[in-house]
């Protein structure tokens, strides 16, 4: 009986328990500030479409800089390519703080920005080193348990919003009838209660800018395995080589509308509860719950890959959370905020599935770029959002709430996804 590849050997252990910590430390940073959105909104009494903007200018980080720090880790190694990430992820964080003095919105979006710069660089490092800590075989199988660990991060992020950082917030305070009493004040009295919010706002980044560093001097004195290098940085070739790769090609596609996906519902479920009539704070419990259910999934997910092909669950799964979704735009009320929820359960799978897929058959020389443009595709978290609250803004729609009808761009995002699985299944073979 032939024996199996190990999903992860002896001598990785180490290097592999580093490297997956990276992976919490960005999923704090991502989900901390989803429910940023509706704070600044109601803050800074913005419509949905601008506050929106927080997510354009955090994805936008990383459109900007994934193609960069894969040039910068071909020429230099991926240790370099960890440090200073996690120097710029600093370096955005402590931009909180002339931020929160200043009371600038775009003071804010441009420290998202800049520590997105560093996420970039972590990404486009951690996904293809812990791929190539063993066989192969294995690699979409042991990244699938290496990011189910970023859920861990984000919901840290999450715990830390909806308990420390909303409850907090002057400005959400609300009457009997559950309206926000913040507008009705005078420019004085917002003054104030600006000034103290935004400090509330800016504490966590700070702080985990903090944990940043130490982290940053760990992995600094800690000798992490070198990858074989030529010396050469053909960038021609491997684009050359990339584009011919129809499977990665239409990966970063589906990436794409993966991560517009899974923003769009994390960030407005605050306003999908908001529409029947539940505060912030509240609102973000169900944002929790919607993570720990992707964390449990994504443990089940690793489980199941060991007796299912990867490319048949990913399309399950995206049928599943178009369906998910369907309930969540035609459903009105507490049963649709549930299906909505229930949309987390099927991500769970998505993002390590698609990136595992579509770097398979990438030439090792080819993988530091690939896995740069599997990074950039998170751009379409920038893009889709601002186009969602553009739509919430609307009110009504059709006759249903704006927020509901909203959801129609993940649910075409989804659709997307259960394609991707449905042809790569079949180029397979379906085996």
């Amino acid at each position: 009986m032939e024996n199996k590849p190990k999903l992860l050997e002896k001598k990785y252990i180490l290097p592999f328990i580093l490297i997956t910590s990276l992976f919490a430390l960005w999923g704090f940073a991502n989900d901390i500030t989803n429910p940023m959105v509706a704070a600044f909104q109601t803050l800074m009494e913005l419509p949905a479409s601008e506050a929106a903007l927080v997510q354009f200018a955090f994805y936008g980080g990383y459109a900007t800089m994934a193609v960069p720090a894969a040039l910068f880790i071909r020429k230099y190694s991926y240790k370099s390519g960890v440090l200073l990430g996690l120097a710029l992820y600093a370096v955005g964080a402590f931009l909180f703080i002339p931020a929160a003095k200043y009371q600038q919105f775009s003071f804010f979006c441009m420290s998202l920005y800049i520590l997105t710069f560093g996420l970039a660089f972590l990404e486009t490092t951690a996904n293809p080193m812990i791929m190539s800590f063993g066989a192969k075989e294995t690699a979409t199988r042991r990244l699938n348990f290496a990011q189910a660990f970023n859920p861990v991060g984000s919901l840290v992020g999450m715990s830390v919003a909806s308990l420390v950082v909303l409850p907090s917030l002057i400005s959400d305070k609300r009457n009997a009838a559950g309206e926000i009493l913040y507008h009705g004040l005078s420019a004085a009295e917002k003054a104030d209660i600006r000034l103290h919010d935004l400090a509330v706002i800016r504490n966590p980044y700070v702080a985990i800018g903090l944990l940043v560093l130490v982290v940053l001097v760990v992995i600094a004195l800690t000798k992490i395995p070198k990858e074989n290098k030529d010396g050469s940085v053909n960038v021609r070739a491997s684009l050359c080589n990339l584009l011919h790769n129809k499977i990665y090609c239409a990966g970063v596609v589906a990436q794409m509308f993966y991560v517009a996906a899974q923003i769009m519902v994390w960030t407005f479920i605050i306003q999908y509860a908001d529409n029947l009539g539940i505060n912030k704070a509240t609102a973000q419990n169900f944002n929790i719950f919607a993570m720990g259910m992707f964390l449990c999934c994504r443990f089940v997910c690793t489980y199941l890959m060991r007796y299912f092909n990867s490319r048949l669950l990913l399309m399950i799964f995206g049928l599943g959370a178009v369906v998910a979704t369907l309930g969540t735009i035609f459903i009105v009320g507490k049963t649709g905020l549930y299906c909505l929820v229930a949309i987390s359960a099927f991500m769970s799978l998505m993002f390590p599935t698609i990136y595992g897929i579509a770097l398979e058959n990438v030439n090792s020389e080819d993988a530091t770029l690939g896995a740069a443009f599997l990074v950039m595709a998170i751009v379409g978290g920038a893009l889709m959002p601002p186009l969602q609250g553009m739509i919430i803004d609307q009110q009504v729609l059709f006759g249903m709430p704006a927020v509901n009808v909203s959801f129609v761009l993940p649910l075409f995002c989804f659709v997307a996804v259960a394609t991707y699985g449905y042809i790569t299944n079949r180029m397979k073979g379906g085996a």
